[in-house]
């Protein structure tokens, strides 16, 4: 809105063209998320569902009682700010729409006395995943020059066509995974929080600095997204909202943000990975995440379903393992993670676009 809003004023006003400048956009969404959600949302605890004390929780017992579900407030406030400083369009207001339908569905199970399980969730998940995939498919046909879906990929110059139902199959896939690991990893005081930090700064820098600008991509062999600097306008609106709730979910938190919080910021990450049109940057944005609670997933799915058992010496979420076998503190779990992440996030963004 701001952005049209500039446009429009700049005419009588001259200094208004500043609102039709990206950088600005970014720094007043990114602090604007974060003072809102800093300042009040403390003042909506007592609206809130409280914690029963969470399955994968390092202190379940500490936990138990903490509001939970904050993900309702944050996840709205970055929507707002959308709206108010992003320039968008149609797929863009979908995707902030599909973005906080996912809270809600998540809000609604922190809410409910009875879980809703995890068939009932997992279902949830695969509807908005394939109504999002679609519409991306969709999106990135007309934004086409020739109407086709490209992938650039790790060590090819030039990028691949990939059929419009392999791009939705592999979409949903990357969605669902990180929706889910994502909420699996919600389990330690600001663990995945952090994480998810590192991953929004990662998806926006890139966006904004290789994506978004014709010259950087053409340089480094990838295609340029003509609104890459407004996805990371969109990706920074949410990274300020989420320092904002860990300003008090830093150890020890005083409010959790629950699955509305957790399955809302993993559905924004997988999705924005799609857009970026190289689904390996997962592992640059969210390799601790997919390795924590990932492993944990392919861990049941293989001993239900096939009788299968791996890892059996080892407890997941990774970070219920290092805690118990190897006698780490929250704060341990938090910090040595975020360093590993840190790490490999630096390396692979290096490789993924010099190596080519």
């Amino acid at each position: 809105m701001l952005y049209y809003l500039g446009g429009f004023l700049k005419e009588y006003f001259g200094p208004a063209r500043l609102l039709q400048s990206y950088t600005v956009l970014i720094v007043m969404a990114l602090y604007t998320g974060f003072a809102i959600v800093r300042w009040f949302m403390p003042r909506f605890y007592n609206f809130m569902p409280h914690d029963r004390g969470r399955e994968f929780t390092v202190s379940a017992e500490a936990a138990k009682g903490k509001p939970t579900g904050s993900g309702v407030f944050f996840i709205s406030v970055f929507a707002l700010l959308s709206f108010i400083f992003v320039p968008l369009d149609w797929f863009k207001s979908s995707v902030l729409l599909l973005t906080w339908l996912m809270m809600v569905t998540g809000y609604l199970d922190d809410k409910s006395v009875t879980s809703w399980g995890e068939y009932r969730k997992a279902l949830l998940d695969l509807v908005i995943s394939v109504v999002a995939s679609v519409l991306m498919a969709i999106y990135i046909q007309k934004s086409s020059p020739d109407g086709s879906i490209c992938f650039w990929l790790p060590f090819l110059t030039h990028p691949i066509k990939v059929w419009p139902w392999l791009f939705v199959v592999i979409s949903v896939i990357m969605i669902w995974t990180s929706v889910n690991t994502t909420n699996c990893t919600d389990g330690v005081d600001g663990l995945s929080s952090t994480l998810v930090l590192v991953a929004l700064i990662t998806l926006g820098v890139i966006f904004y600095f290789i994506l978004g600008h014709k010259d950087i991509a053409q340089y480094l062999l990838v295609p340029h997204l003509s609104d890459g600097a407004s996805w990371a306008v969109m990706t920074f609106a949410l990274a300020g909202v989420l320092m904002g709730y860990l300003w008090h979910n830093a150890y020890p938190s005083k409010v959790l943000m629950g699955d509305a919080g957790s399955r809302a910021l993993g559905f924004y990450i997988g999705l924005m990975v799609m857009v970026s049109g190289n689904p390996f940057l997962i592992l640059a944005t969210s390799f601790i995440i997919l390795l924590n609670g990932g492993m944990g997933l392919v861990k049941v799915f293989l001993k239900r379903f096939f009788h299968i058992s791996i890892f059996a010496k080892i407890r997941f979420p990774l970070h219920d393992h290092m805690r118990v076998n190897h006698g780490w503190s929250p704060t341990q779990v938090l910090i040595k993670f975020l360093i590993i992440q840190l790490l490999i996030t630096v390396t692979l963004v290096g490789i993924f676009f010099k190596i080519r």
